[in-house]
């Protein structure tokens, strides 16, 4: 039992005036008797007491509670991984459609790439003449209504050219100077005198017209449109032949081929614009946007 009295270290005491942890020390030692330290009632005495008074200490709960939480987080794992082994994961049932769509349009820009080629003994020589007829030949482009920002030069090449002798070998007797800019028509009904005028002006190189769409978003938004409605019928179609219901899309891809390829038209040699000869009516004709897509449905 335990007394008022108090051990010298602070602690409650036993029924002789000593707390546990300073009787255990004194038996340890032989200078006390057990029997004396518990009063007389053996092992089962005040030390019994003291340790039921540690069991009922906040720290004691605050651990025990902890230990509990811990071992039973550990069991649920245990018990969870057991729960999936040999479990097969649910297997969704799907399809993929492709479709496809066109939209067919009049382009609205022409572009051409005209040049020259000057060739002369002496390459300082050379390159003023060309820029002297390159000035000329924007000019002319100007007073057909072409915009300076519709007129980009793409070209400019200076080459040597060559001899041979048996004598002295190679030698360079001239310089050739190349220019070319490309220029945007978008006016079409003016494709032919642009390109007479640049004949007019001294141009004797025309690589050919590509026709294009300045702005074709919206033709790729109507395409794309199209190339959905495809996909879907089709799997409405295959779904029924199947006898499966489609529930949702999971999955969808598009390729559009990039930018609308421009069209091109190659201009003989001998057909002249402007340079001699007569200029070739140019038709523009049309243009195919296409999208392809592929939908993924989930069906059942």
């Amino acid at each position: 039992m335990y007394v008022n009295d108090k051990c010298p270290c602070g602690n409650a005491c036993c029924a002789n005036g000593t707390c546990a942890a300073c009787a255990n020390d004194a038996i340890d030692s032989g200078v006390m008797d057990h029997d004396v330290c518990c009063g007389g009632n053996g092992a089962g005495g005040g030390h019994a007491a003291l340790a039921s008074a540690h069991m009922h200490s906040p720290l004691f709960k605050l651990v025990a509670v902890v230990l509990v939480i811990f071992l039973a987080t550990l069991i649920a794992n245990n018990v969870k991984k057991f729960q999936h082994i040999g479990v097969t994961p649910k297997q969704q049932n799907m399809l993929t459609i492709s479709g496809s769509g066109k939209v067919t349009a009049t382009p609205t820009i022409a572009v051409t790439s005209v040049g020259l080629v000057t060739e002369k003994a002496d390459v300082a020589a050379a390159q003023s003449e060309n820029s002297e007829k390159m000035n000329a030949l924007i000019a002319a482009m100007k007073t057909l209504g072409i915009a300076e920002n519709d007129i980009k030069t793409t070209q400019y090449q200076i080459y040597p050219k060559y001899t041979y002798d048996e004598k002295k070998g190679s030698q360079i007797t001239g310089y050739s100077v190349t220019q070319s800019v490309e220029v945007k028509i978008r006016d079409l009904k003016k494709i032919s005198q642009v390109l007479a005028k640049a004949g007019e002006a001294g141009a004797n190189q025309v690589s050919g017209i590509q026709f294009t769409i300045d702005e074709p978003k919206n033709l790729r938004a109507q395409a794309r449109e199209a190339a959905v409605k495809d996909a879907q019928e089709k799997a409405a179609k295959l779904a029924a032949e199947l006898g499966v219901r489609l529930v949702k899309i999971v999955g969808f891809n598009e390729s559009t081929g990039g930018d609308v390829p421009p069209m091109p038209m190659m201009l003989a040699k001998d057909g002249g614009y402007g340079m001699g000869g007569g200029v070739p009516e140019v038709q523009a004709g049309t243009l195919d946007i296409e999208s392809v897509v592929a939908i993924t449905f989930e069906f059942e």
